[in-house]
């Protein structure tokens, strides 16, 4: 008998749960869904899924007369939909259109569309709740509309008007952002375009006038297949055609950096020569712009996490990895002075990022051109960024500008006044902090710089 502990994130479904068995992923399908599954089993839909690439594969490892027990494929790290960029989302939206479509195409029908039943794995978005399946019901409508607006259509169209921060809204609200408060925050010139008012705004007034009024017939209205299929395809074009209209540092960054290309491929053979000594499989590169450094990494990696604060960055590394077909790269919005907290019910249904990538525990962590931006802008002390990388960073390696550089110097002056108050930021109290909780390996300075790379162990370790 398997000792299940169950994961926080699975209690809302009757049909099943997912539970961890020694770290492994494994999820039971409760009676109550066998008839749902095993249509889907005998049909080949599963097997469908998995060849089209949409659905995480699994197999059924169990079977009794109380439980059927699958083993997902594992997926090394997961990513929420307000760590994903502009682009990210709307492949994620795309994906669960696409799947509805295929599902109605086969007699089934999506019962859930969170935009949290997707991650991305091996380069691409990936749905992942194996038991969101129904059969689907003759001129019924599609269940899951509603909560299509609220956690893909809505904070995509607040994203094009607002900027992608919009996107970071869904930290606030697990459960999708209310049609309300959608309606509210779309600027009017919306309620004028005829796909907006009658997918946004004017499901949000019905929905405002059923919940006051407990008279009004609760009757599903009729729809039917190929109705349900043109809505989902108005969807899906309106959708694949949004963009953003916004700008960002990101842009100008490595001309700010003042590196000279002798200087930019020195540092890239620092890191690729102690990234070589401890065999890197796997890395993340906190604040790692549009995933420069890690493509210059000649070592084989199986999984590299690229995160930075700028969506613009984030999206433009995503745009990179589709086009060199790159499946080991997974780029993500993350602020490090702020980290993705734990969210939910307890908040225990979705992890922070420290949890997620502490498990992760990856071999090596880049923090490139980024200790003067948490310690200058983000006035976080060096023992409070040492404490940090601690918690996950098995090796770091790190650089550091020292107090004539020239980005160093521009931050500093836009202190005015107040940059006495950073008279502490040199490299002697950097190296002291650092060595409370690591290890120094190396220290180089990187050749017509002014900065020094540095290579840390983690105590212990």
């Amino acid at each position: 008998m398997i000792k299940k502990q169950f994961h926080p994130a699975s209690f809302r479904d009757s049909s099943g749960y997912v539970f961890l068995d020694e770290d492994v992923v494994k999820r039971v399908v409760n009676p109550i869904y066998f008839k749902q599954y095993r249509a889907l089993k005998e049909n080949e839909f599963f097997e469908k899924l998995f060849k089209l690439g949409l659905l995480i594969e699994h197999e059924e490892i169990a079977s009794n007369a109380t439980e059927i027990i699958i083993k997902p494929e594992k997926i090394p790290f997961f990513t929420y939909p307000y760590e994903w960029s502009f682009n990210q989302y709307k492949e994620a939206a795309l994906l669960t259109l696409k799947l509805q479509k295929i599902c109605l195409e086969n007699n089934f029908s999506l019962k859930d569309a969170s935009a949290f039943n997707i991650t991305f794995y091996k380069g691409k978005a990936i749905f992942v709740d194996t038991l969101s399946f129904d059969f689907y019901k003759e001129n019924s409508p599609w269940r899951s509309f509603k909560q299509f607006i609220e956690h893909f259509l809505g904070p995509l169209v607040l994203a094009r008007y607002h900027g992608a921060d919009a996107l970071k809204l869904m930290t606030g609200f697990i459960d999708g952002i209310p049609l309300k408060l959608l309606s509210s925050m779309l600027p009017f010139k919306t309620k004028l375009n005829p796909f907006l008012y009658s997918n946004i705004h004017l499901l949000a007034k019905y929905e405002d006038k059923y919940s006051k009024d407990s008279k009004v017939n609760d009757k599903e209205v009729a729809l039917s297949k190929n109705g349900q299929i043109n809505i989902i395809k108005s969807l899906y074009n309106y959708i694949k055609k949004l963009s953003l209209k916004e700008d960002s540092e990101w842009g100008e960054y490595y001309d700010k950096t003042n590196y000279a290309v002798d200087a930019f491929n020195e540092k890239s053979k620092i890191i690729n020569k102690w990234i070589d000594e401890i065999h890197v499989k796997t890395l993340i590169d906190v604040g790692g712009n549009d995933g420069t450094f890690v493509r210059e990494i000649k070592s084989k990696l199986e999984t590299a996490l690229v995160c930075d604060i700028d969506n613009n960055a984030v999206d433009y590394n995503y745009k990179t990895l589709k086009t060199n077909k790159e499946t080991n790269v997974l780029p993500f919005v993350l602020d490090v002075l702020s980290p993705t907290p734990a969210i939910g019910f307890n908040n225990k249904e979705r992890d922070s990022f420290i949890s997620r990538i502490a498990a992760f525990s990856p071999d090596v962590t880049l923090a490139l051109a980024l200790i003067h931006h948490m310690s200058l802008s983000g006035n976080v002390p060096f023992d409070k960024s040492a404490e940090f990388f601690a918690t996950f960073s098995k090796h770091l390696i790190i650089e550091f500008p020292k107090r004539d550089d020239s980005w160093v110097a521009y931050l500093l002056k836009r202190k005015g006044d107040f940059s006495k108050h950073f008279d502490a930021y040199n490299i002697e109290n950097f190296e002291n902090s650092y060595f409370n909780y690591f290890d120094l390996v190396y220290k180089l300075p990187i050749k017509n710089t002014k900065r020094v790379m540095f290579f840390f162990k983690r105590k212990n370790e």
